[in-house]
């Protein structure tokens, strides 16, 4: 047991590369301030786009996510940063990893907020545009909250994959935290750091984890 204590849980080990897993958690921080929104913005356009009838845009849309949503998000960073430079385009470890995650997610949010506006009744919108609304007036203030409403547990759910889906940055030599933490044990040739780096993801995600049962069993108690 002192061995296994030792080997992952050894708090000289965690003391000494506390410094760089904090640099890496600053990182980490920084990615999901940025990708988070421009995934909702990205998903947001998406899904306001899915609303328009008009078959030129319907049919390269729907492409578009599918493609998104079925091609790996690791191959893609790996595109974006490794491939793109032979063509000339220069992203660096955080840009490539931002658009990465950009095309990625806003996908799978554009697919949920779709089913939030579909979710809404046809009358809502007619209903708005008779106080006098315009089109797009009336999308942003009644429908669009509506369908957001119906569909948070989802979005939520959906923004908890995104965080954890950050760790895969370290592919790109981006230093977040599991590529600070990989770079400890490396150093101490220990893997309590990585350890070190699993429980502060669990802090990091547990609120929203607990946020998102009680929205879970609200949506419920609404039925």
């Amino acid at each position: 047991m002192d061995e296994f204590v030792a080997t992952f849980f050894n708090l000289e080990v965690v003391r000494a590369a506390s410094p760089i897993l904090l640099q890496g958690l600053w990182v980490t921080i920084q990615l999901i301030v940025v990708a988070v929104p421009l995934g909702l913005l990205g998903g947001v356009i998406l899904a306001l786009l899915s609303t328009l009838r008009s078959r030129w845009v319907r049919w390269p849309l729907i492409a578009w996510v599918d493609f998104f949503r079925a091609f790996p998000p690791l191959v893609l960073l790996m595109f974006l940063y490794a491939g793109l430079p032979f063509a000339g385009i220069e992203l660096g470890a955080f840009g490539a990893v931002a658009i990465g995650f950009f095309l990625n997610t806003s996908s799978y949010y554009g697919e949920i907020l779709r089913a939030g506006i579909e979710s809404i009744p046809r009358g809502q919108m007619e209903a708005a545009r008779s106080t006098g609304l315009g089109a797009v007036q009336a999308m942003t203030w009644v429908i669009l909250p509506q369908a957001v409403r119906n569909v948070l547990p989802d979005l939520v759910s959906n923004t908890l994959e995104v965080v954890k889906l950050t760790s895969i940055a370290s592919v790109v030599a981006l230093p977040e935290l599991l590529y600070q933490a990989r770079q400890a044990q490396s150093v101490t040739y220990n893997p309590s750091p990585i350890v070190a780096a699993a429980v502060i993801y669990f802090l990091l995600l547990w609120p929203a984890v607990r946020l998102l049962s009680r929205l879970e069993h609200r949506a419920v108690a609404r039925r």
